[in-house]
Order: C-alpha cells, then structure tokens, then sequence
C-alpha cells in the first residue's frame, strides 16, 4: 500500500448554485478515499481563456490526504465532476458546473498524455494562486519555485474577490479541526 500523500485541488463552478457544486464537490472526494484536510475560502474570478463571454466562477482550493497515486487521482476527480453533474462535451474553458483540478501531489512531477503536474497553468492563474496560498502562504513547486512569487509576478488583471468562508466537511490538518476563519 502506498504512503498517504498531501495534494492540493482546484475547485471551479459558474453554473446554477455555484457554491453548492463546490460543496457537493467536497462530499464527493470522501466517498472515493480522500480525506479533506482543509478548505481555503470561496473566490469569485473573472473567466479566463477562450470563452470570456459567461458567468464568473466561484472557486475554492483544497487540502487533501491521499493513498492514490497521480492517475488514480486524476481518475477520481473526473468522476468526483462527473457526479456533480458536469457533462463531458462542451467547449474548454466553458460553462461548468464544477471542475475538479490536481493541483499539486506532494513532490510528484508527472508528465503523461492524460496528466500534467504539478498543473501547468498554477502559476499563471490568480483563481488558482489566492486560494491556493490561502492554505499553505510558503507553498511552494517540487522545482523550489515559490508560489507567492508567482502570485506577485502576474500583474493586473484576472480579478479575484473573497464570497465566503470555506467549504464544510474537512477533517482538519493531522486530524486537527481546521484552522478558524472568518465564514461568510
């Protein structure tokens, strides 16, 4: 049996109740394995990349604890979305009522077909940054690469505000209660 692992997911929604595919999100990883250590705070952000014309998404970041290796991870987020209720057809970038993205896994790095971590787009997203640094502000890429630097090398744009506090159901760090945080 392999080791557990911490990773990071990023979570996306901007169909329907929003918040609640989050949330839904979350309920679903623990029916596959996957122990939810932490939830950073839910962010609005603009759409980016080639469907900009839609609503704004409502995104959280998440800690969790796995035995699952990369693929079998990846295996589990597309049917954590495919409970939730995304469809597999439509445009990249478009419309959904959640995404569930590996973010990071420990100090893995994985170049497959199917995979790419850590993700490649992690620097290179506010949406994905703010929550993100929210639970680990020192987080920092299997290359050394130091996460809030990426954070404060983006510049303007890709606009990303508070909505409110974390998702529920996380078991807390080390089987502690999460660490306390403004709801709301």
């Amino acid at each position: 049996m392999t080791d557990a692992r911490v990773g990071f997911l990023g979570l996306g929604s901007n169909v329907g109740d929003r918040r609640a595919h989050l949330q839904a999100a979350v309920a679903a990883l623990g029916s596959h394995g996957l122990g939810v250590l932490d939830s950073s705070s839910v962010y609005e952000s603009e759409p980016v990349g080639a469907v900009l014309d839609q609503r704004q998404f409502f995104n959280a970041c998440l800690r969790v604890r796995t035995v699952h290796g990369p693929e079998a991870l990846l295996t589990v987020a597309k049917a954590v979305e495919r409970a939730v209720g995304r469809t597999p057809r439509g445009p990249r970038h478009g419309p959904r009522r959640i995404d569930v993205d590996l973010l990071l896994l420990g100090s893995e790095v994985v170049r497959t077909p199917r995979l790419e971590l850590p993700h490649p787009e992690v620097c290179a997203r506010r949406f994905v940054l703010v929550p993100l640094l929210e639970l680990d502000p020192d987080l920092r890429l299997p290359d050394g690469r130091i996460l809030a630097d990426a954070l404060i090398g983006l510049g303007e744009g890709q606009s990303v505000r508070r909505v409110g506090g974390p998702l529920d159901g996380v078991e807390g760090v080390g089987g502690q209660q999460p660490r306390q945080r403004p709801r709301g």
